[in-house]
């Protein structure tokens, strides 16, 4: 959710000159970094993950954890030694396979486990890890990462977190990569008496420990990456509703600090369900009927944990009161409810395997803004809204990152990315189409992780139109394409300039004031038919079409 630090009065107008803009140096990695984001390395794939047991008392006077999780896996291949990840700044107390210490060695924040035998492939073990210490603490969360101790305004302690870029691992002991994300798990969290836990998924016991502290666990059943794992501690008040949706019904807890009750009611109650339609009609069933949808008050502004969105909008619509496209129907609906919502069908249900690619994530994400503004404003108010977060793309560098050393790309992920999806829904031309594709990409991919080929190739076979090379340019190079147009006596002559080798992309061009019409130009200047445009006259949709126009 990280984008709006990113936020710039900068517009770039998409033309030629764009090949101008200085070449960032290509960053220095680090074998620290190749362990953090290796999603190859025989020791992180040789065991599948299936069940954690987290454990974790939070001492909120020390800033401290301590705790344990229980890794339940399946063995892929034979091996005596594997993989996981925890911030050196943690203790590791004890790792315990079948009762008895196991010999481990850390690397930065990696930890390799020797076993005493060969684990077989298929066979089914596991071994838990005790630890402790001071975790991360998130200065500005959610755009950095890791604990946020705060206090309300009665000077309560309330305490969250929030890792998605830094990593699970800077709290928690875990598989920390997207690729493998565990089956379920059980979530304990012991907080000091008269505080409530507020995890994912569903409560299912609170124990008063009789030491000063209360453990509230939480079981999550379904498959969850692990930054989405999410600790929320405070004096927490609840509000319950119901909504009937596509798979039945749906729970609705809301949990807020006692002052903002009736706000934070009305607020819910005018978002809440407004989004669960757009969006189950856009991109299908919530993916968590079984877990439920939650919204926590936080501290900090927000975060897509999933069946447990954290919420710090202040109870206002837009972005803290503002609109983020500069049109006004921004104003019309709460920001960080649709957004972060958004992400339980990209980026928690859809989960790409590298964060190279978390443009899928955001990409999509950004654009189910544009979404869920047409389902209720209609479609030329959609394609206003996310033709006006053009404002804030940079076109800095491409929005893939580098693969395998936890690297994300450039943050126009988001405004870009929300741009492009724009554009291959205007070339796809059948909006209904348009819309069983992404009702199919969260069928077909339900609770999996994919790559950005996956995504593609899902597009192009159920458009049936070869869009790979649009994506190509848009997500693999910084420049966006220029239509280049040259008329000569009679004769008109067309061609894009692009990096990819081979663009295409059909687009829309008329004479002014008339009807639009489909060329489809190539990457050689060839003759175009464009009956009654001339030079003077010539329009190109460059309002759903985010490219450069050069007219000679």
């Amino acid at each position: 959710m990280k984008l709006h630090r990113l936020l710039t009065t900068v517009f770039i107008i998409g033309t030629c000159a764009l090949s101008a803009l200085a070449q960032r140096s290509r960053p220095a990695f680090t074998h620290a970094d190749s362990l953090r984001g290796s999603t190859t390395s025989p020791l992180r794939t040789c065991y599948d993950i299936n069940y954690y047991h987290l454990d974790v008392k939070v001492d909120i006077d020390q800033k401290a954890i301590s705790g344990s999780n229980l890794f339940k896996f399946t063995a892929t291949t034979d091996f005596s030694k594997l993989q996981f990840d925890l911030f050196a700044n943690l203790t590791i107390n004890n790792i315990l396979y079948q009762g008895k210490p196991l010999p481990y060695t850390r690397e930065f924040n990696a930890v390799f486990v020797t076993f005493p035998k060969t684990i077989a492939k298929g066979s089914k073990e596991q071994f838990t890890v005790y630890y402790s210490g001071k975790p991360t603490i998130a200065s500005n969360a959610p755009w950095d990462g890791g604990f946020v101790f705060a206090a309300d305004s009665l000077g309560k302690p309330w305490v969250s977190t929030a890792c998605e870029g830094i990593g699970a691992s800077c709290w928690w002991p875990n598989k920390d990569q997207l690729f493998d994300e565990v089956d379920s798990m059980m979530i304990s969290i012991s907080v000091p008496k008269g505080l409530k836990d507020v995890s994912n998924g569903r409560l299912r016991k609170t124990t008063d420990l009789k030491d000063g502290y209360t453990r509230f666990d939480w079981f999550v059943a379904n498959p969850i990456n692990n930054y989405d794992v999410s600790v929320n501690i405070g004096d927490y008040q609840h509000i319950a509703d119901t909504y009937d949706g596509e798979k039945g019904k749906l729970t609705l807890d809301y949990w807020v600090l006692p002052e903002h009750l009736a706000k934070a009611k009305k607020q819910f109650d005018a978002n809440v369900k407004p989004m669960l339609k757009a969006f189950e009609h856009w991109f299908g069933p919530y993916p968590w009927y079984q877990d439920g949808y939650k919204l926590v008050e936080t501290h900090y502004l927000g975060m897509e944990h999933q069946s447990a969105v954290t919420y710090g909008n202040k109870f206002q619509n837009g972005y803290l009161g503002r609109d983020l496209s500069g049109t006004g129907w921004g104003l019309k609906w709460d920001f960080i409810i649709v957004h972060e919502s958004g992400h339980e069908w990209f980026g928690n249900n859809i989960t790409d395997k590298d964060i190279a690619d978390m443009w899928i994530h955001e990409g999509f994400t950004n654009y189910s803004e544009s979404l869920f503004t047409e389902y209720y404003y209609g479609k030329q108010a959609g394609q206003e809204y996310v033709h006006g977060t053009r404002r804030a793309i940079r076109n800095d560098e491409p929005i893939i990152g580098t693969y395998n050393v936890n690297k994300e790309g450039s943050g126009d992920m988001y405004y870009k990315g929300g741009n492009l999806l724009n554009m291959v829904r205007t070339v796809i031309n059948d909006d209904e189409k348009w819309r069983q594709i992404l009702r199919g990409l969260n069928k077909t991919f339900y609770h999996q992780t994919v790559t950005t080929p996956d995504i593609i190739n899902y597009i192009n076979q159920q458009s049936g139109m070869d869009l790979t090379t649009i994506f190509d340019q848009y997500l693999r190079h910084k420049n966006i394409p220029v239509l280049e147009f040259r008329f000569d006596n009679d004769k008109t002559y067309c061609r894009w300039i692009a990096d990819v080798n081979g663009f295409t992309m059909p687009v829309k061009v008329r004479a002014k004031g008339g009807q639009y019409i489909y060329i489809s130009p190539s990457t050689y200047l060839r003759p175009v038919s464009m009956p009654g445009i001339t030079k003077e006259n010539l329009e190109v949709d460059t309002f759903n079409y985010y490219i450069g126009v050069l007219v000679d």
